[in-house]
């Protein structure tokens, strides 16, 4: 569910900042009253990720949000990532305070020189100083949450910032990850050995793989349809967390979770990505390009015990590092 979609930083590969989110996804914050009534009306929602296309802290209701869903008993997260850039006071104590459970902070780089060639407008130093504040927070609290992963997306102009990016992490008690970019064209990588040796080296660490195919990690958003259905800051359904062109006609806000969830159109389309039925041009996802490579090529989703197996790996991984870094702490604290 987008918290936001709003966002401060024009990064230069964005579609915030080609303007590209404006027609269908709009401009605007969720709203604590829908949050609640939401979560009320589905006693049986247990986790919700807040971030996708925009800065979850530009939501000036976030605290009241998070002190909404603790008290609902639904976990948060914002794996998908959040810049962190312009944090206040009462949003930190409240992520340790309503147990916050997992923040992705994008931070491309190891300096002020490099951080903001990508993410313009940007300062490394205020998202540190917010991850340090963030982290004193925790200690005081005698908390885990939130665990923190620093996410550097790598590109020619700051791979050789790699070693002391992961270095600063782990000083911070942040898990790290590599992410290749998504334009090659973009400050084209200078020493692609050297860089697929750091994704190697973050992948041995963190106990996966070094780097997916590009088709095959697109593909991997089409399962949000089932198991991770992108909703809108209004409440209207986009499906997956890639779709910012046209939503699936219906509002979870309006028309309830399950219903909206499960409308007629969302239901066509998910047999559209199994293969099953034609295309139709009033969903999204026939103009979605990894939808179009999926037909041209005949390879469709496939659903199944496969599926199963590898969402309950990923919980296990998660659960893994949380407690990990709950260890760390403790080491640190003993020392």
């Amino acid at each position: 569910m987008e918290a936001s979609s709003e966002c401060q930083l024009r990064c230069s590969l964005c579609p915030q900042t080609t303007g590209a989110i404006a027609g269908a996804v709009g401009r605007g914050h969720l709203k604590v009253a829908d949050f609640d009534a939401l979560a009320a009306a589905n006693p049986w929602l247990r986790e919700v990720e807040l971030s996708n296309l925009g800065e979850i802290f530009l939501n000036p209701e976030l605290p009241e949000i998070m002190e909404a869903a603790h008290r609902r008993g639904v976990a948060l997260s914002a794996d998908t990532g959040a810049n962190m850039n312009t944090v206040g006071d009462d949003a930190l104590d409240a992520l340790v305070r309503y147990r916050f459970r997992r923040i992705t902070v994008s931070l491309d780089g190891a300096s002020d020189e490099t951080y903001p060639l990508y993410r313009k407008g940007g300062s490394f130093d205020a998202v540190i100083e917010n991850v340090r504040k963030l982290n004193t927070i925790k200690r005081r609290s005698d908390s885990r949450y939130p665990a923190l992963t620093w996410q550097f997306v790598v590109f020619g102009h700051n791979e050789h910032e790699i070693p002391k990016a992961r270095a600063m992490a782990r000083e911070l008690g942040m898990d790290f990850r590599l992410k290749p970019s998504w334009d090659p064209g973009f400050s084209p990588l200078r020493d692609g050995e050297f860089v697929l040796e750091q994704h190697r080296l973050s992948a041995t660490r963190q106990g996966g793989e070094a780097r997916e195919p590009a088709a095959y990690s697109a593909r991997t958003f089409c399962h949000q349809m089932w198991e991770e259905p992108q909703i809108n800051w209004d409440g209207r359904i986009f499906g997956c967390c890639c779709n910012y062109w046209g939503d699936f006609g219906a509002n979870a806000f309006e028309d309830g979770l399950l219903e909206s969830l499960n409308c007629e159109k969302m239901v066509y389309a998910r047999s559209m990505l199994l293969g099953r039925e034609v295309a139709r041009g009033d969903l999204p996802c026939a103009a979605c390009e990894t939808y179009l490579t999926m037909r041209k090529d005949g390879a469709w989703l496939r659903r199944g015990s496969g599926r199963a197996l590898y969402r309950a790996a990923r919980f296990g991984y998660r659960t893994l590092k949380v407690r990990r870094l709950q260890q760390k702490m403790r080491q640190g604290r003993d020392r």
